[in-house]
């Protein structure tokens, strides 16, 4: 069994982990005769240094010629190149391409969480969260904030386990936090829960957490 990626928009392989030269952290190498590259949000230029974070656009023979009679909605789902013109499908992830040329998938774009103009990628906050030995689950989004030009901030709701309920404090999991990454993708609130909304599939449904967090605010 090999793992592979894809979307519905490229009919829907894009990338295979080779069983021969597997990374488990990533998606893959590409298939043959698609290309990829990534390109920055705020300026739609490509990336073309490796390692960069931005979103990520494909193009091949699987790739779609667009959405059927919506004109529009196909505009905004490819990127031109501004050099040669050609159109590169984008994915709406977030994500990066290593040295060897892997692809590594950090999050959905309408997920990330704006902070002070910065982009946080809400899994990776989870990531280095699992890494927690008190922690059994977690699930962090964008909360938004009362205070100006701030945007959001970082909120993680988390289950502990068994035997740590009552012991670990708020605080120590975003002193902990804070010690391991950079100073403005801090976890700024902890909320522990007992339960975590999760589709059938496992997925985090973010919506339902933010929607809660805005009723408390008085948001819509």
């Amino acid at each position: 069994i090999q793992h592979g990626w894809g979307l519905t928009e490229a009919s829907p392989v894009v990338a295979v982990n080779p069983m021969y030269r597997r990374k488990m952290e990533s998606q893959g190498t590409l298939i043959p005769d698609t290309f990829h590259k990534i390109i920055d949000l705020e300026t739609g230029e490509e990336i073309p240094e490796r390692g960069q974070l931005g979103e990520l656009v494909i193009k091949g023979p699987q790739v779609m010629k667009g959405y059927w009679k919506s004109p529009e909605a196909t505009e905004s789902a490819f990127w031109t190149d501004p050099n040669t013109g050609e159109k590169w499908l984008r994915t709406g992830d977030m994500a990066y391409i290593d040295e060897d040329e892997y692809e590594h998938l950090a999050d959905r774009i309408k997920e990330m969480i704006k902070y002070k103009g910065w982009s946080i990628a809400p899994a990776e906050l989870e990531d280095l969260l699992f890494k927690n030995p008190h922690v059994f689950d977690a699930a962090v989004i964008g909360k938004p904030s009362t205070e100006l030009d701030v945007g959001q901030i970082p909120k993680a709701f988390i289950i502990l386990k068994p035997e740590f309920k009552g012991q670990i404090s708020e605080q120590n999991i975003i002193d902990w936090v804070a010690e391991r990454i950079s100073a403005y993708k801090k976890i700024r609130e902890v909320e522990f829960v007992d339960d975590i909304p999760k589709s059938g599939s496992g997925k985090i449904l973010r919506r339902e957490l933010i929607d809660q967090e805005k009723k408390k605010l008085g948001l819509k």
